[in-house]
This record gives structure tokens, sequence and C-alpha cells, in this order.
């Protein structure tokens, strides 16, 4: 059995899906979950975590929607204002749905590294663990003094960092993106999610050799506890095909003991959102 960690759904529009540039024309358009699931039969894999990919409150509410209607979702991982004054109020009301289970904003599209060192924005995610909420790290390597600090000043709150916090696979390992990678590891209760890999390989065609070191350091980094496996479906489609992503990581640890390829594929991904 296999979670998809990380996934989205949505309502195409240019204005609240900016982000999707004239580059990525092939995934400006619809994404549902008869989509996915027609993508799924082919595969292992059970279920997903549904990612927002908007900063609306309206697509948390459609993500919840969907999740009731459609078996392949067993979380949600939606959008709120994390510095809004009726933030609580906003908590309390998602939480009682059971396939709500935490919230991510898109840190890397802000102009201030430091976004997430904002009072209003710390008083957000202090207000996550009272309602057993976990938190998506999404940033550029840049960003990564500010992530380690907020992690280490909510040292109880469950964060996971998104898609390895996009590294540069088309060059040597960065020291930075290393040394940066170490320290967030070091506090027991922030994990990694393995996806969105092939989208930032700049690359084309791209080689296992440029991938290879960076599964390495996370591994050591984040041990099998810890690792997520996420498809970053549709936007994976930018550079390959849903399978590509997935026979990598399979791939990969196809030598590793099957209880810790569990632990990658299925059961941390069950531990840390309480799916």
């Amino acid at each position: 059995m296999i979670i998809d960690s990380h996934q989205h759904f949505w309502t195409y529009h240019p204005t609240t899906h900016a982000w999707i540039d004239s580059s990525m024309s092939a995934i400006a358009r619809d994404f549902k979950p008869t989509d996915l699931e027609k993508v799924y039969e082919k595969t292992e894999i059970h279920g997903c975590v549904a990612v927002q990919a908007s900063q609306t409150e309206q697509e948390s509410i459609m993500l919840l929607h969907y999740a009731q209607q459609y078996d392949i979702i067993k979380g949600v991982v939606g959008w709120l204002d994390l510095c809004a004054n009726d933030l609580k109020d906003k908590l309390e009301h998602y939480s009682q749905n059971d396939f709500f289970k935490g919230l991510r904003h898109i840190v890397q599209h802000e102009e201030d590294d430091f976004f997430m060192l904002r009072d209003d924005f710390q008083q957000g995610i202090s207000q996550l663990k009272k309602f057993d909420l976990t938190y998506d790290i999404l940033i550029y390597p840049k960003q990564f003094e500010a992530a380690n600090e907020l992690t280490q000043n909510f040292s109880d709150q469950y964060f996971v960092l998104d898609h390895l916090g996009k590294p540069q696979y088309n060059l040597p390992i960065d020291v930075h993106w290393a040394e940066q990678i170490e320290r967030l590891a070091d506090q027991p209760k922030v994990y990694c999610k393995l996806s969105g890999i092939f989208t930032e390989i700049q690359t084309k065609p791209w080689q296992i050799d440029q991938i290879t070191p960076y599964l390495d350091h996370v591994v050591r980094c984040f041990g099998m506890d810890r690792l997520l496996f996420g498809s970053d479906w549709p936007v994976c489609l930018l550079a390959s095909n849903f399978n590509d992503h997935l026979d990598l990581l399979k791939s990969y640890f196809s030598l590793s003991d099957q209880k810790d390829i569990e632990k990658v594929f299925s059961a941390n991904c069950i531990h840390f959102y309480d799916l």
C-alpha cells in the first residue's frame, strides 16, 4: 500500500493560480479527483493527501468537499490566513472536519525571506498544536534560515518540508542547502517530503546521478522515520509522467529493509497527518 502525501486539485483560474506562468501551459487547466483516480488505477497507491495550491479559503472548502466525496482523499492540507485576527475561530470551525489535517502558506512567493518570523505569522503557527494540525513548509533555499528559526521556536509543532526545500539538482550539492537540511532535521518533529523533484531539475533529460546525492543527504539527516513519498501531481507532469517519480523512489529504496520502505511510502504519512 502506498499513500501519496502531496498532490493538488484545482479549478484553474489565471488569477488565483498566478504561479502557473506561460511556461506551465500543460497544467493550466482543471484537475479533479476523477483525473487522479485514473492515474492511481495503474499503481499501488491507496490514497492521498490533497494540498492547497491557491491562497484562498474557498479552495480549502473545495478540497474538504472532495474528501467527503472521493475515497482516495484521506486528508486535506488547506490554507487559512495565519496572520488574521479571526484565525482561532476559523481553526475551531474547520478542525471539526476529520479530513482537515493541516495548513500551508506559499512562503516561497513572499518577497520577505523572513516572512515566517513575522509576529503575526508566528502567532498563527502557535495556535495549530491546540487543534492537532500540522504545517507544510514550502520555501526556496534562501528562506531556510527563517524555517529553521521557526521550527526551533515551536519545537512541539509538527512541520514537514515540501519538495526537499527545492535544491538545484542540476548543480553539485550546495553547502548552504546541505547545512540547512541538517539543522532542520535536528528538530525531531520536522519531516521531509520526497516530492517535486523532477520539476526542479532545469536540465533535460534528467539523470539519476543528479538526484541520488540529494536523496542520500536527506536520508542521512532525517532517517527513514521522517521521510514521506509525495508525487506533487499534477505539477510533476511539467517534467515527467506520474510513474517516473514513483519508479525513481521505488528503485532508490529497493534495497532497503521492507519495514523502512513501508514507512517512506505509507506509514510515515499516516502517522504525520493522523490519517
